[in-house]
């Protein structure tokens, strides 16, 4: 459960964000959407996404004693979903420029919109590339991936979604404009490409250094593969403290508001280990 000086802390930086890219809202709302945020940022760290639960604490606990009822809650946050999406990137690219980050590593994990004995009757997403397969725990799955990069240290900075059938190599090409020249991204073999090897470091700047198969034709020595190793750890501990603030199932009526609620869940793992740093 988070402090309340944290939920002050994440509040302030929420707000002040809003205020520096010149958000504007209606003057007669009684919550404003800095409110409508943080709630749902509650809700997703302490409350496995569970809105009503989070609105009930802001009220009890007089943090933000004018919130909405569920209903219009949910309304409100569906209208800020590409908001929350650019606030996740911005506090990003502020940590990446005081830290002046050079270590990155690239991973996805899967999230099904529903169990596989349902996907007929599955509302909120239909087709054939919603349908997945996960090789580290040989299953299918019907739903989407998340596509997650982190810092060395396993913050998330950068994330977007693809269908579940989408082959993890194809992301590459919607992450290389937020690297640094001379950094350096690892990743597991699914991202093998010595095509986007050599355009990353020839035109980036940015090494691309993924773990090797053992019929690769570019091998790495003892020590590179166990670097490679150790990164990798990293962000399968960040993607392990994702999955952690999930519930069983993830309720939505719709694909947006699904989304909306996986973008909730990373956006509150950043702000969490930013803050606690």
């Amino acid at each position: 459960m988070l402090c309340k000086d944290k939920i002050t802390s994440i509040f302030c930086i929420i707000d002040d964000i809003l205020k520096e890219i010149n958000h504007s809202e209606d003057i007669r709302r009684k919550v404003s959407d800095s409110e409508i945020i943080t709630t749902a940022f509650i809700a997703a760290t302490s409350f496995y996404g569970n809105h009503r639960s989070a609105i009930k604490f802001v009220k009890q606990y007089n943090l933000f004693p004018n919130m909405l009822e569920e209903s219009r809650f949910n309304r409100r946050l569906h209208n800020l979903g590409n908001l929350l999406y650019e606030l996740f990137h911005l506090v990003a690219s502020f940590y990446k420029e005081i830290t002046c980050e050079m270590n990155y590593i690239i991973d996805s994990f899967p999230v099904p919109i529903c169990q596989n004995i349902r996907i007929n009757r599955c509302k909120i997403a239909k087709g054939k590339q919603y349908r997945g397969y996960t090789a580290s725990m040989r299953s299918y799955f019907y739903g989407i991936k998340v596509q997650l990069v982190t810092t060395g240290e396993g913050i998330p900075i950068a994330f977007h979604f693809t269908v579940g059938k989408t082959a993890d190599v194809k992301a590459l090409d919607k992450i290389t404009e937020i690297f640094p020249p001379e950094a350096r991204l690892y990743g597991d073999s699914a991202y093998t490409d010595y095509q986007m090897e050599d355009y990353l470091l020839e035109n980036k700047c940015v090494e691309l250094k993924t773990q090797r198969k053992k019929n690769s034709k570019r091998l790495d020595t003892e020590k590179q593969s166990k670097l490679k190793l150790k990164m990798r750890k990293r962000i399968e501990v960040a993607i392990s403290d994702i999955k952690k603030l999930f519930p069983r199932t993830i309720h939505s009526v719709t694909l947006k508001g699904f989304l909306i609620k996986i973008t909730m869940y990373i956006f509150g793992l950043q702000l969490f280990k930013i803050i606690s740093n």
